[in-house]
């Protein structure tokens, strides 16, 4: 589970964080899956530019597979050359392999077709994950998963 910015397993203590629980820290660009036995699985990401950080609390609401994608109003009025839907699969579909969307409205944990975009303050407030993680992480959750993102 270790190589150049794939998930890893690491040790992990904070109070009031149940195993289960998805933890993104926004400043450190990074998601933690934690486990039981003081341990997380720790994933690089991308998260929102100046802005457009999410933090706060909400669950999964769904998970989809190789999604469609249709840009919200913000995205369309700072890109009207995009089209209304981009086919999930398709190499220009910013939702990459898989997306497990959010309780607090448009946002979701989804894949990315830009890997480079990892580890910046890139986005529109969604978190960005390799195709193989959020396929891995894709696996390990299910809807009402508690998710917490913190600055």
């Amino acid at each position: 589970m270790t190589s150049a910015g794939a998930a890893e397993l690491v040790r992990f203590q904070q109070e009031g964080i149940r195993p289960g629980t998805i933890l993104i820290r926004n400043s450190e660009r990074r998601l933690y899956l934690v486990l039981s036995g003081g341990q997380a699985i720790r994933y690089r990401v991308a998260v929102g530019k100046r802005g457009k950080v999410w933090t706060g609390r909400a669950r999964i609401t769904a998970k989809y597979l190789r999604p469609d994608w249709s840009p919200s109003p913000e995205v369309r009025r700072d890109h009207p050359e995009l089209p209304g839907l981009i086919k999930g699969g398709a190499p220009n579909n910013p939702m990459g392999a898989a997306a497990l969307t959010l309780s607090n409205g448009n946002y979701a944990i989804h894949g990315t077709n830009r890997p480079g975009s990892l580890g910046r303050a890139v986005s529109y407030g969604c978190i960005r994950m390799s195709n193989r993680d959020i396929s891995d992480l894709y696996q390990r959750v299910g809807v009402k998963t508690p998710v917490i993102a913190v600055p």
